[in-house]
């Protein structure tokens, strides 16, 4: 356990943070089971209209650190390809 007053805030600050990127990866990883799911079932359409839901918790979460500005290109382009591929 934390002994200095600036520990014990910063455990505080970590805990707060951590709670708040729990919420934004959970999500992150429920879209995205949503959607391959929804391929593999061969509903396309249902897939493509959760994307922009699943692409703005993306972006928002690059944006504000709790992913890389990479890993979130990554995870957009290989759901969008699994798209194209099951539609043919």
């Amino acid at each position: 356990m934390p002994i200095t007053k600036s520990a014990k805030k910063a455990l505080r600050q970590s805990l707060k943070r951590r709670k708040r990127n729990l919420v934004y990866k959970n999500k992150i990883k429920e879209l995205t089971k949503k959607v391959i799911s929804l391929a593999a079932e061969k509903k396309i359409e249902e897939a493509k209209k959760i994307l922009p839901q699943l692409y703005k918790i993306l972006d928002k979460s690059a944006k504000v650190g709790i992913i890389k500005k990479n890993t979130a290109s990554r995870k957009k382009s290989r759901i969008t390809k699994l798209l194209d591929r099951t539609k043919v």
